[in-house]
């Protein structure tokens, strides 16, 4: 079992990067993005992306980057898309990582965004395939929502999935919002406006599970210990982590002990 203590360093670490979000709101984007199904790759191949959505916590300007709009720009036809679609990605990619560049000293808010299954590793190494030379984001610079919602409510805050469970429970309205496997089934239908549809309301209900966590208003399966991460064996853990206070405790044991006998 993990200790008690271990868990409760990486709440006070989740709670004290959500309060210096909370200071500068206006330098927060949370990002999200669509992209092929990263499952049944039996040659191992990186997803091919679809959409990409960077919204601006303060305000709510939203920046998207998405192949249907690439390919408008670049006057191919959407008949073309599919054989055009490397070429597509790559500027796509490009944008984004130019938008990347400008903003570096933000925080970016995402959802399990850590490896190259899905990821900012992901669109790293997708952009590297396509000859692209991506920015590297610093790590300080990431902050995973998902990952923090458990270091802070605990691993049974909300039943899997998670996001969904969540919004559920907050009444938060899943209008154009696709699940991975929809998301994977309107990549193969090749239905990129609906996709990046999906994207811009996931950026929009991740802002709006951000704003509930930082104004403590949002709803989950918590109890009171697990939110204020009060639990008797950290007191344990903690006298015996330190060695004076295991004295100190003996100390008053003996001497409780002793007064018992003479009084």
């Amino acid at each position: 079992m993990p200790s008690e203590l271990k868990k409760l360093e990486r709440r006070r670490k989740a709670q004290k990067h959500l309060d210096e979000i909370s200071g500068r709101e206006e330098h927060v984007l949370v990002v999200h993005y669509s992209c092929e199904s990263f499952y049944d790759r039996p040659e191992g191949q990186t997803p091919r992306v679809t959409s990409i959505a960077a919204r601006n916590y303060a305000s709510g300007q939203t920046a998207s980057f998405s192949i249907h709009k690439i390919a408008e720009l670049k006057g191919v036809a959407f008949t073309d898309i599919d054989s055009e679609y490397d070429k597509l990605e790559k500027e796509m990619l490009k944008e984004f990582y130019e938008f990347m560049d400008k903003h570096k000293s933000y925080d970016w808010v995402h959802w399990n965004m850590r490896d190259i299954n899905y990821g900012f590793p992901a669109l790293e190494h997708r952009y590297r395939v396509l000859k692209g030379k991506p920015i590297e984001l610093d790590e300080s610079r990431k902050f995973d929502l998902s990952r923090a919602l458990v270091a802070i409510f605990g691993n049974k805050y909300i039943e899997h999935p998670r996001l969904v469970n969540l919004m559920e429970a907050n009444h938060i309205t899943a209008l154009d919002l696709l699940d991975g496997p929809g998301e994977a089934a309107a990549f193969e239908n090749k239905e990129f406006v609906k996709l990046h549809q999906s994207t811009l309301r996931k950026v929009d209900v991740l802002a709006n599970i951000l704003s509930r966590v930082i104004d403590g208003s949002i709803k989950t399966n918590s109890t009171w210990r697990d939110k204020h991460g009060i639990h008797p064996k950290i007191i344990l853990e903690y006298i015996a982590k330190h060695w004076a206070l295991s004295f100190l405790a003996s100390i008053i044991g003996i001497s409780s002990g002793i007064y018992g006998v003479f009084f």
